[in-house]
């Protein structure tokens, strides 16, 4: 099974990357200059594409463009900008991507702009792009490259009016940003553009500042936590909003049971609780069955819990490895008993891991400390 590609048959790269989508970013060309030939470009685009990969067909289409742009790559640059339709709808404030096809657009920079006397072109066409589509994965290149050069547009890019370029300084700049390549820059190079984003009045910066935090905790658990300490005392960002993306940067180190993190969310790490009568509906399940777990918690003090629960999954050698899933957060008084319930479906097909038959187990987790762990069998798919 591809990368973009479920059991169901659902295709993710046909979706992003066919014919109508290709027509239409010839179209765009073809309006910006008429000389621009759509039809070949659309035709030499489409042949191939069906065997290509979803990052295949963003080198694909790029290289096509090459050969109907001009060779100079200041006016090739121009091409694009004066190709682009309008911005993303700027009074949106969250999950506005942006459209697939753009993406090309960035490979065709990267490709033929990482020259040090074009960089001033590359980066001008990689900001007005990203108010289409987000450029994170392209300006990597231009970091790796050009670091001081290029870090410094970031910095005047992280006050711009238009919050698709501001997201752009904190995504860009991730340490471990899913599907891109690694940055050769130090991991706290960084930090001075989270210091102003965090208090950005936009949903989709802060929950990137907060991925980018997270993504850091990983190797310097201690600096994102002074980070935070220091955000919390300066008040730049809403209470509210401070606190969500704090949750949201911590949550690796609360899955593990970080003193320190719990503690600054408000967690004790040895809760003062009892439970009681854990237990699964069945334990023997197949791939496509849900794992029914129940269990009952009381507060011997009053306490603030963060409740997950934990599978050990059967890998593809034998060996388990363990995934925690959050469950819920609860506030309990002295005396206080709650009776939970969690229905977890162990998806045939998903995309990101794979089922084998196997003895697992699940474990309660509450406030990063374990209690209790029940074993369930998952049969092979023909049996039941």
């Amino acid at each position: 099974m591809s990368e973009t590609t479920t059991g169901s048959g659902f295709s993710l790269k046909d979706q992003l990357f066919n014919r109508e989508r290709i027509s239409y970013l010839s179209g765009l060309f073809q309006e910006a200059d008429a000389s621009f030939d759509g039809k070949a470009f659309t035709r030499q685009c489409v042949r191939g594409l069906q065997d290509l990969e979803l990052k295949q067909r963003i080198v694909h289409i790029a290289s096509v463009l090459e050969k109907h742009l001009s060779d100079d790559f200041s006016t090739a640059a121009k091409q694009i900008r004066e190709a682009l339709p309008p911005p993303l709808d700027p009074t949106r404030t969250d999950d506005d991507f942006g459209d697939f096809i753009f993406a090309p657009l960035g490979e065709f920079v990267v490709r033929n702009g990482l020259d040090r006397k074009q960089l001033r072109h590359s980066l001008r066409t990689l900001k007005q792009i990203t108010m289409r589509f987000s450029m994170e994965d392209a300006i990597r290149a231009f970091i790796d490259a050009h670091p001081d050069a290029t870090l410094a547009e970031l910095t005047h890019w992280s006050t711009d009016s238009n919050y698709h370029v501001r997201r752009l300084v904190s995504e860009g700049t991730r340490p471990k940003l899913p599907w891109s390549r690694r940055l050769t820059i130090d991991v706290t190079a960084p930090i001075p553009f989270l210091e102003t984003l965090h208090a950005d009045p936009t949903r989709y910066v802060t929950r990137s500042v907060a991925n980018h935090l997270n993504d850091i905790s990983k190797s310097h658990p201690e600096l994102v936590l002074k980070l935070l300490r220091e955000w919390k005392i300066v008040k730049r960002q809403t209470t509210k909003e401070l606190d969500w993306i704090s949750r949201h940067a911590l949550r690796t180190l609360i899955k593990q049971g970080h003193a320190p993190a719990l503690k600054f969310l408000g967690y004790r790490d040895n809760p003062k609780i009892e439970v009681s009568d854990f237990e699964l509906k069945t334990s023997e399940l197949k791939p496509g069955d849900s794992l029914e777990l129940s269990f009952l918690v009381q507060a011997e003090r009053s306490e603030e819990l963060m409740i997950d629960y934990v599978i050990d999954f059967v890998k593809a050698n034998g060996t388990t490895a363990p995934k925690v899933h959050k469950l819920k957060r609860l506030s309990l008084t002295k005396g206080e008993t709650v009776a939970l319930k969690k229905r977890h479906r162990l998806h045939a097909n998903a995309t990101t891991y794979k089922l084998y038959p196997g003895r697992h187990a699940v474990t309660l987790q509450i406030n990063g400390q374990p209690f209790g762990t029940l074993p369930f069998e998952l049969l092979a798919s023909s049996q039941a």
